[in-house]
């Protein structure tokens, strides 16, 4: 069997988190936003809140679980690439916006995902 590759097993696990949102009534608007400082897995709408996501896999979590992987230094790059979509999408100057985290673990043809609203503030 051919094994893949952790960008691979990342772009699967982003399929799964847009499936999951898309279910949940979010609109996905922006895959993989890029800046200087970092990026942004995924920019979607909850109603009239934009929604910055993160995306975390991890198919076991003894070491550490999806959501400890993402530190201050994680939190605060994701942020500042906020703003500079912000900048860069004018239309979306209103809105309020949000920082969820997805998580998915286990196998990736059997996943627990989770959604954590609001996993950290600006």
């Amino acid at each position: 069997m051919k094994r893949i590759t952790r960008r691979q097993s990342g772009k699967r696990a982003e399929d799964l988190a847009v499936n999951f949102l898309k279910q949940n009534k979010i609109k996905i608007i922006t895959r993989n936003f890029y800046s200087r400082f970092g990026e942004i897995d995924l920019i979607g709408l909850d109603k009239e809140t934009l929604i910055f996501v993160e995306v975390r896999f991890r198919k076991n979590e003894d070491y550490l679980s999806a959501i400890e992987t993402i530190d201050d230094r994680k939190c605060k790059k994701i942020i500042t690439t906020s703003e500079v979509y912000l900048n860069k999408r004018k239309k979306y100057q209103s809105y309020q916006c949000r920082y969820d985290v997805i998580t998915i673990t286990g196998e990736i043809d059997e996943p627990v995902i989770k959604w954590i609203k609001s996993a950290f503030q600006a």
